[in-house]
């Protein structure tokens, strides 16, 4: 993909300088507590914890504003789509991070499943990670091998799903019309998916059509990656100080 141009001194240099930029405001971010992945905003709790019955537009409102407003899950989508060129490629890896993201959110709210919150979200910043990791070529130049990507995305699909999961069952959820409810939720999450990958889609197009994409791509997935274990230490940290 870009390994061919790693060894350039000069764009290795400006990238360093971008990833430490970024890395910078997300630490900011993270130390002033912004930084909650599936954080369930104050409003939207009070109205979830205040209804029963059946309210099917008002639940798929939230699952929309939910994945339009999940930055781990936008990175992650940026990162499983950016070297996909086609939109047949695009539908299956999209698809398959849905169903493992619908599969964990619905059965384990439905069934209280339950797990650490911090651990979820840890692995959720590790998924952002890895995608970056392997658009550098990162496991085929350091291990010489590649972890099926598909497989990859349906497993971390999984966690993405729990994240929102383990949050939901923080609340205290009216069991009057909840499966229909959560569908709904479902069905807006996917919704806002399909929202947010095409302005993924639309910017990165235009991207690609400039001459400087392949010389930035490098320093996009550095960030990307950086980004991602920024979120992971600082899931961990609130593990061990609060959580464990």
């Amino acid at each position: 993909m870009i390994s061919s141009f790693v060894s350039s001194t000069g764009r290795a240099t400006g990238a360093a300088r971008a990833v430490g930029a970024i890395a910078v405001s997300l630490a900011f971010l993270a130390i002033s507590g912004v930084a909650q992945a599936h954080g369930v905003a104050e409003s939207d709790q009070e109205f979830i914890e205040g209804t029963s019955g059946i309210n099917l537009i008002p639940y798929m409102y939230l699952g929309a504003k939910h994945m339009v407003t999940g930055y781990d899950h936008l990175l992650f989508l940026a990162g499983v789509v950016f070297f996909l060129y086609r939109m047949k490629d695009v539908g299956i890896y999209v698809t398959l991070f849905a169903i493992g993201h619908s599969t964990t959110l619905l059965v384990g709210t439905i069934f209280d499943i339950r797990a650490n919150a911090y651990i979820v979200d840890a692995i959720i910043g590790l998924s952002v990670a890895y995608k970056a990791f392997d658009n550098l070529d990162g496991f085929t130049t350091v291990f010489g091998w590649r972890p099926d990507p598909k497989k990859a995305v349906l497993v971390f699909g999984l966690f993405h799903g729990f994240g929102l999961a383990t949050k939901l069952q923080d609340l205290t959820l009216s069991q009057e019309g909840l499966v229909p409810n959560l569908l709904a939720f479902n069905v807006g999450v996917e919704l806002g998916q399909f929202m947010a990958l095409a302005v993924i889609l639309i910017a990165m197009n235009f991207w690609r059509l400039s001459p400087s994409f392949q010389r930035t791509a490098l320093t996009a997935n550095a960030a990307l990656m950086s980004a991602g274990f920024i979120l992971v230490g600082y899931q961990l940290t609130g593990y061990f100080t609060q959580g464990a």
